[in-house]
């Protein structure tokens, strides 16, 4: 069977974009419900996350080496299977410690999209092209934080949590049939590998860890979406109970700094015509670490007002799309032989490290933003040091932008 290159055509990119985007649906959607929730299930909901994001780190280790082995396709569809059946099991949970359960078998479904489109790109695209397809990506993946928050707020105020999984597990099952009949595999036989063993995998990963520049790229987008995933997790305490805002107001001063990743990621595939990816992603690195000091600076003089607050985490979340789309893809071209596994590993790392995040704040609960503004403030330092240290010696030459 051949297996031609497939072309980035708004279509392919919608449907790759819906599956990157079933995580930040199953993130967003539910967060407004947090206080229904706890007030049926009991305290804690923040856990729940926690158990999601460890999902995340677990399955991607688990997608991307047998991708590498069986094709991208079928695990995909794998997944959206188990992300449809464990939302739809999760309107039933009387605990919640059994949603946590669930909400666990829902990442481990939603990380096979997550993970494998990003090899389906590197497999059909030289890295420029590979970077700007992750950027038109992120204009669809960038509609879910936009969207799902206020599609459960509204879900919210006409009918219980609970219908917020159901519409979880109708959207997985909608995606699911849409890569049954209209997604190619990508990888052809001749370039998967033969054999695939736990020493192997073993080996493998503990080779990605060790390339220098794999790393200062994986680092430098996975650090700073830490930051991302603190937002994620402690803005809902912040700016609802600190702040005042209502679960509806949340849900927009969500989706407007959504929107201004979507603007920065199609902005920086213009950028990407004219200039190198390099150079773009150490200069943006220097956004979101000035704006989340500045925050902690601001809230340690009790001086964070809500509209600096708000600015200051715009900026940090806008700087996202200058960041992560341009390492993602410099980091996969260093991997040409094992992109699967390659990409697995960016995406375990970056979870892991939101889980740690999360996990952080759901046990540190004070009455101001120290706990959010000093892990997004750690976080996005920790990016640009791993940036300034290991890629140091990189230079636009290290990626060369019409080869393979």
């Amino acid at each position: 069977m051949d297996y031609p290159p497939v072309p980035a055509s708004p279509s392919w990119l919608l449907l790759l974009g819906c599956l990157i985007a079933l995580g930040p649906l199953a993130i967003d959607m539910y967060l407004p419900a947090f206080p229904a929730i706890e007030a049926e299930l009991g305290s804690g909901a923040q856990l729940t996350l926690s158990g999601f994001f460890a999902g995340l780190v677990i399955g991607q280790l688990v997608y991307g080496p047998i991708s590498d082995r069986v094709g991208r396709r079928r695990p995909i569809l794998v997944g959206t299977v188990i992300y449809t059946l464990a939302s739809l099991a999760s309107t039933q949970v009387t605990s919640l410690e059994a949603l946590a359960a669930l909400r666990f078998l829902q990442a481990l479904g939603a990380c096979a999209g997550m993970v494998l489109t990003r090899a389906i790109v590197r497999d059909c695209c030289k890295v420029r092209a590979a970077a700007q397809a992750q950027s038109r990506l992120m204009l669809v993946m960038g509609l879910a934080p936009i969207l799902a928050p206020t599609l459960g707020g509204w879900l919210l105020q006409h009918a219980e949590w609970r219908a917020i999984f159901m519409a979880q597990g109708i959207a997985g099952a909608l995606i699911g049939l849409a890569c049954l009949f209209s997604l190619n595999e990508s990888l052809p036989p001749e370039k998967r590998h033969h054999t695939l063993s736990i020493p192997q995998i073993t080996h493998n990963f503990g080779a990605l860890l060790r390339h220098r520049y794999y790393m200062g790229c994986t680092l430098s987008s996975g650090l700073t979406l830490t930051g991302m995933f603190a937002y994620i997790a402690g803005s809902p305490a912040v700016l609802i109970t600190q702040y005042g805002l209502s679960p509806q107001e949340f849900a927009v001063f969500f989706g407007v700094n959504a929107a201004g990743f979507i603007v920065t990621s199609q902005v920086n595939a213009w950028l990407l015509k004219r200039h190198h990816m390099l150079p773009i992603l150490n200069r943006s690195l220097w956004v979101p670490m000035l704006a989340s000091l500045a925050a902690l600076t601001a809230n340690h003089y009790q001086a964070l007002s809500f509209p600096l607050f708000a600015v200051l985490l715009f900026m940090f979340i806008a700087s996202l799309g200058f960041i992560v789309p341009n390492a993602s893809a410099m980091g996969l071209d260093t991997q040409k032989q094992q992109v699967g596994a390659a990409a697995s590993l960016q995406g375990a790392l970056q979870f892991l490290l939101a889980a740690v995040a999360a996990t952080l704040l759901s046990q540190w609960q004070t009455h101001d933003a120290l706990p959010l503004t000093l892990v997004m403030s750690v976080a996005s330092v920790s990016a640009f040091l791993a940036n300034r240290w290991m890629l140091s010696t990189a230079t636009e030459a290290t990626w060369r932008l019409d080869g393979d």
